[in-house]
């Protein structure tokens, strides 16, 4: 496994590699993102992962400095998965002031986007250059971050970018919690409480296949029985799997995202739901 810094030499090391596997991440490596390296090498021969904790998605008030960086650690653990592993400092991957941005479409301003304004952009943009860089024939990103899938493969699409997307399913603790790097910044009795949050979504998806279309009240049921054992809700949304707009009547595919927070710490999860399951 090569661990390399600069554009250059990832280029030169790639050049002669025509099946390259893509993997972005920000480092602090968990099992969810170790799964994503494992599939990878189911569509192509050599694996690239990326750890870069880009500043342009942080908004001025979020975790960019405290964001843990472990580098050492996440090689050990990329062994005998990864063929190359690219981590450029902030200089190699903006070496000018960023003037030029992808702009998102409107669902970024929703959901995610509505409480972290620029998000996307700043998530977009980053991609877009990693993608130039490593020139993948294959990209694979995680599930959890659902509005970031969908937002990704709508870039890709528009753009005709010529990489496969592959959304790699979300690895769960064994108590049902989605693995996140920010989980560690729970406490005991925070930790013990968060399985809630996959909980309530999964009373939403049995109330959806059994035939429920009262989304407005699942969704503000779901809410206040959080807000209710003290956690603060950015939202939890029942919307069309494909599109991301608002549930309607008459679609039987959806997905049931959200995210809230425990103390500073903010947790996301989402459901996928489909009525002939």
């Amino acid at each position: 496994m090569l661990l390399i810094h600069t554009v250059a030499e990832l280029r030169d090391r790639l050049a002669a590699k025509s099946s390259v596997v893509f993997v972005p991440t920000m480092g602090n490596l968990h099992e969810g993102h170790i799964a994503l390296a494992r599939q990878a090498r189911e569509y192509g021969d050599c694996v690239v992962v990326s750890i870069f904790v880009n500043p342009l998605q942080f908004g001025p008030s979020e975790d960019f400095d405290r964001y843990p960086r472990t580098l050492e650690a996440d090689c050990e653990k990329l062994r005998g998965l990864a063929d190359v592993v690219f981590a450029p400092d902030v200089a190699a991957m903006y070496p000018e002031s960023q003037t030029l941005f992808v702009e998102p479409p409107p669902i970024a301003n929703e959901l995610c986007g509505a409480a972290r304004p620029g998000h996307f952009r700043g998530m977009a943009t980053v991609v877009l250059k990693l993608f130039n860089i490593v020139q993948p024939q294959t990209a694979i990103f995680g599930k959890k971050d659902y509005q970031q899938l969908h937002i990704i493969r709508l870039m890709v699409k528009q753009f005709n970018l010529p990489i496969r997307i592959v959304g790699g399913e979300t690895v769960r603790a064994v108590d049902g919690l989605a693995l996140s790097s920010r989980n560690q910044y729970l406490d005991a009795a925070q930790r013990a409480e968060a399985p809630q949050l996959r909980f309530e979504l999964q009373k939403i998806r049995v109330s959806l296949l059994a035939g429920s279309r009262e989304f407005s009240a699942m969704q503000t049921l779901a809410a206040d029985t959080l807000k209710a054992r003290g956690w603060v809700v950015d939202y939890i949304s029942i919307r069309e799997r494909k599109t991301l707009v608002p549930a309607a009547f008459g679609v039987a595919d959806w997905v049931v995202v959200a995210a809230a927070r425990l103390g500073s710490t903010r947790l996301l999860d989402n459901i996928e739901v489909c009525d002939i399951e």
